[in-house]
């Protein structure tokens, strides 16, 4: 420890001992318990080190009008002390334990009734029991049943650790190395077990709570117990977990799968052959009687548990059969009784009850399509047309395009329901979007547009279902090697359907259009003749939209009055330009006119996130560039940007700037990336000098400079590493070599610039000539490599990497928070309810 912390520590037990308020941080107490965890984890022993703990908490605990907040510190600090058990043997000579933890003393001065003083004991104890020495006082004080009782605690937080408690003893004691406390241990798995068993099952609704909370532990335990205390476990409530799956009770249905997946398995056999115990409750589950309990069983098996083929089938039968009843597509055949077809369907007339049942079942077809060809009632391509259905439902439309499937009983009174519901059509997207990878997909992909066109155009889709099937309509365009599917009434279509939503009032709507414009740019899907728009069709039969149309679109969202669409629109171009880049297609008069507009964004825009995708265009241009064709134009391009960018109000953009600045430095130095492989290559000829003087041409240099000194520390910090890596990079300058030279700006960063080279300033004169305008432009010049050497930079880094509150976040700096608090509070001029301020991390 510290020897200024090891001072002040005695003075903050006192404060916190007299404490009979909270203090004024009350994460004060929470940081120095971090503190002391820290200093018991490391090796150390908190009572060697600090023995002023121990006179703290024998006062604290014979204060009455001690604060509950310090009351619980102390109950968990005395825990940590007694984690070891050399500090356990010291804390039970002073006899602090039983003081400390003793229940009774606590109930008859009304601290027990304060959460925060319960959480503090079950906390404590849990610090304390890591050793077979605790365990033996925690058995002989009778802990056990306070214990229990807390599991069903008014509080949340108190029953949670209560329960977290009751599983860190059952699994910290189970392994058989600790023999010294096998009795003691026996005694808790016994005394557990009994009260598993007896609160498993509720007698009435009011005992609902006990049981979940019994459940919850009994699937924290089994996930991870050994062969022992899951076979004792297991057999204690077997019979209470029979009788709770045939009870039927919906609010237990999801614990009891969660308890039935963990212990499916018996540890150390094999994971193809399930405990038998488990297996029937796991069929009794998957037969309940109340359908909404069904389905939900059937999802949490084919999530969590391990696959085996009859209920994996049992599974997946009970999560196709609403889709089956409200599309009418045979996804079941003869697999289904018609019994539980009739429940089910009666089931789905409520409205409530069919949305949700029906968004559970959409939310598991992907992972349905997946399993076993044996397993699946239907092919994988007829779960996707009843998906496809569905949607056609929720539009308004009938089930099938042609009308030729036959609704079930009560079908179309089923259907009435998820007609228009927002929350089935995302649903139903969602999983559209990811069958897209199930076998068969291809077949379907016809159907897939039209039903995703028909979205897209409907007027009365909501903006995220809009942006929904935009996504899905990305993803099916994956699905097939050719562009077969595009049709020309596709293409048509789409072309209609994008013009209208990039004039959308809403500007969602138009964001997730530019963006889709983007995704198909992206994709080539999209990519046409540039040079002969008239012969579109011909050169690219595939293209969904030509070159032209979608520039068109884009540049026009240039102009949108909300920022998010407008830097939609600069990333989307950036995608659809990258081929041509990578290509070393040579631009032409419509992207050069682009480019000016995405600089004067940069330089006028009020907005950072459009600023912020013009500095990421460049980035992308200058990585994709694969030509000297552009070179000088993209250089031109690369000056404005870092100049403007450096200079820039928004962190992020700044950040952006200095990653350009790093592709630039890389080109230079490096040659791992390039215009050309010519071009790295032949980079290597050049002499360290003739590099670092190109990127002082081009800005790179300035923009570091600038970036060194900037407010926002993650500027700051990546334009030294950057500076730093140049410096190394460069090296000392060789003798007789030209002297580099960077400009400085006379005011901003150059100013500061200055300060820390020990440059002095101009005198009253050239400050007088300035503003008589003659030597408005440009400052003093500095040898860059004499300023590399002399920025202090690796001193900087090392500041500029410690987090920005490291001054504050520190034991000392805490220590001396409370004190100061205490002293203000004491103070005599203090006025009532003066507010202190404290700087606690």
């Amino acid at each position: 420890m510290d020897a200024e912390c090891a001072s002040l520590l005695p003075g903050v037990c006192e404060v916190l001992a007299a404490s009979a308020s909270s203090l004024p941080d009350d994460t004060s107490l929470e940081k120095l318990l971090d503190w002391f965890t820290g200093l018991s984890e490391a090796g150390g022993s908190l009572l060697d080190a600090c023995p002023c703990l121990l006179d703290f908490i024998s006062s604290v605990v014979h204060n009455a009008a001690s604060d509950p907040g310090v009351l619980s510190f102390t109950l968990r600090l005395t825990g940590l002390m007694a984690a070891t058990e050399d500090g356990f043997g010291r804390l039970q000579e002073r006899s602090v334990l039983s003081q400390v933890f003793g229940r009774q003393r606590w109930q008859d001065a009304g601290l027990w009734e304060d959460p925060c003083f319960r959480i503090g004991w079950i906390q404590g104890l849990r610090s304390m029991l890591q050793h077979p020495e605790a365990l033996g006082f925690f058995v002989q004080s009778d802990f056990i049943d306070p214990l229990l009782r807390l599991q069903t605690d008014a509080s949340l937080f108190v029953a949670s650790a209560a329960n977290q408690m009751l599983a860190h003893v059952l699994l910290s004691f189970q392994d058989g190395e600790r023999t010294r406390s096998s009795a003691e241990y026996a005694s808790v798995v016994t005394a557990i077990s009994e009260h598993l068993k007896v609160s498993l099952v509720p007698q009435k609704y009011t005992e609902l709570r006990q049981s979940l909370q019994v459940l919850k532990l009994l699937a924290l335990v089994l996930a991870r117990a050994g062969p022992p205390l899951w076979d004792r476990l297991l057999q204690a409530v077997a019979d209470s977990l029979e009788e709770l799956a045939a009870a039927g009770c919906s609010q237990l249905t999801l614990p009891l799968m969660d308890v039935i997946l963990a212990a499916r398995i018996r540890p150390g056999a094999d994971e193809h052959v399930p405990d038998r115990r488990v297996s029937r409750l796991l069929v009794a589950m998957l037969d309940v009687d109340k359908p909404a309990d069904l389905v939900h069983a059937a999802a949490a098996f084919l999530r969590r548990g391990p696959r085996d083929g009859v209920h994996t089938a049992r599974a997946v039968g009970i999560l196709l059969l609403p889709l089956h009843i409200v599309t009418g597509q045979s996804l079941l055949g003869t697999n289904t009784t018609d019994e539980r077809r009739a429940s089910v369907a009666e089931q789905l007339k409520c409205k409530s009850f069919c949305i949700s049942v029906i968004c559970v079942c959409l939310t598991n077809t992907p992972q349905i399509t997946l399993t076993p060809s044996g397993n699946l009632p239907c092919p994988p391509q007829l779960i996707v047309t009843a998906v496809l259905s569905l949607l056609r439902i929720c539009s308004g439309a009938s089930s099938s395009p042609s009308s030729s499937s036959s609704p079930s009983t009560g079908c179309s009174e089923v259907s009435r329901n998820v007609i228009g519901s927002g929350k089935v059509q995302k649903c139903a997207l969602e999983a559209l979007t990811a069958l897209s990878s199930s076998p068969g997909a291809k077949e379907a992909i016809s159907e897939v547009f039209t039903v995703l066109m028909q979205y897209l155009d409907n007027p009365d889709s909501d903006a995220t279902v809009l942006h929904k099937s935009y996504q899905a309509f990305v993803r099916w365009m994956s699905v097939s090697t050719d562009t077969s599917f595009a049709t020309d009434q596709l293409r048509r279509g789409l072309e209609e359907v994008v013009k209208k939503r990039v004039c959308d009032m809403r500007w969602e709507v138009r964001d997730s259009t530019v963006e889709f414009l983007g995704h198909l740019a992206g994709g080539r899907v999209s990519v046409a003749s540039a040079e002969e728009e008239e012969e579109e069709e011909e050169e690219a039969p595939g293209a969904l939209l030509g070159v032209r149309c979608t520039t068109l679109l884009l540049k026009e969202a240039l102009q949108d009055t909300e920022s998010y669409v407008r830097a939609s629109a600069v990333s989307a171009l950036a995608k659809m330009l990258t081929p041509s880049w990578q290509q070393g297609a040579p631009l032409g008069q419509e992207e050069t006119e682009t480019v000016s507009r995405l600089l004067e964004i940069l330089s006028r825009d009020t907005e950072a996130f459009p600023r912020r995708a013009v500095v990421r265009y460049f980035i992308s241009w200058f990585s994709s560039s694969s030509s000297s064709s552009s070179s000088s134009l993209l250089a031109q391009c690369v000056r404005s940007v870092l100049s403007q960018g450096s200079a820039d109000l928004d962190w992020e953009v700044k950040v952006h700037t200095l990653e350009l600045a790093e592709l630039l430095l890389d080109e230079a130095f490096s040659g791992d990336r390039g215009y050309r492989d010519g071009v790295a290559s032949s980079s290597s000829d050049r002499t360290p000098e003739s590099r670092l003087a190109g990127v002082v041409e081009l800005g790179v240099v300035p923009a570091l400079l600038s970036g060194l000194v900037d407010c926002d520390r993650p500027v700051g910090l990546r334009a030294c590493r950057l500076l730093t890596a140049l410096r190394d990079a460069v090296g000392p300058p060789a003798p007789g070599a030209p002297d580099t030279t960077c400009p400085l700006p006379r005011r901003g960063w150059g100013e500061e610039i200055r300060k820390t080279l020990g440059m002095k300033r101009r005198d009253t004169e050239a400050e007088e000539g300035i503003e008589g305008g003659g030597a408005s432009e440009g400052g003093d010049a500095v040898s860059v490599c004499e300023a590399l050497a002399a920025l202090g930079l690796d001193e900087r880094l090392k500041v500029l990497a410690r987090s920005s509150d490291h001054v504050h976040n520190s034991p000392l700096s805490l220590l001396q928070d409370i004190l100061t608090a205490s002293a203000a509070r004491t103070h005599p001029d203090t006025q009532p309810g003066q507010e202190v301020i404290v700087d606690c991390y």
